[in-house]
């Protein structure tokens, strides 16, 4: 008899929604199609010292049209600034022997 009472008790637990929880908390993923109005926003990428010199690395002057992406160029990962392969797929010259 005490366990049948200890086992409804937990159930009206679990099932009745209480006013302990939490109502407004960001969970991940519930819906991936929306951006949490409380996050960050970048307002302004800055491009460190030398930073034009070394995305154009390799390339002559005139610089083509096509790197005009660079001006746009935010603050994520892009492989074009960083050394590739050495050997002869280097046409950048990153690798060169000095």
């Amino acid at each position: 008899m005490k366990f049948r009472k200890v086992f409804v008790g937990m159930v009206l637990v679990f099932l009745l929604p209480g006013s302990s929880f939490a109502q407004d908390v960001f969970i991940a993923g519930v819906n991936p199609d929306k951006r949490p109005e409380n996050a960050p926003v970048i307002t302004k990428a800055a491009k460190p010292d030398g930073w034009y010199g070394r995305a154009l690395t390799g390339v002559s002057q005139p610089y083509p049209y096509s790197l005009h992406f660079l001006e746009n160029q935010g603050n994520w990962f892009t492989p074009f600034i960083h050394p590739g392969m050495p050997g002869p797929y280097d046409i950048r010259r990153w690798h060169k022997s000095e």
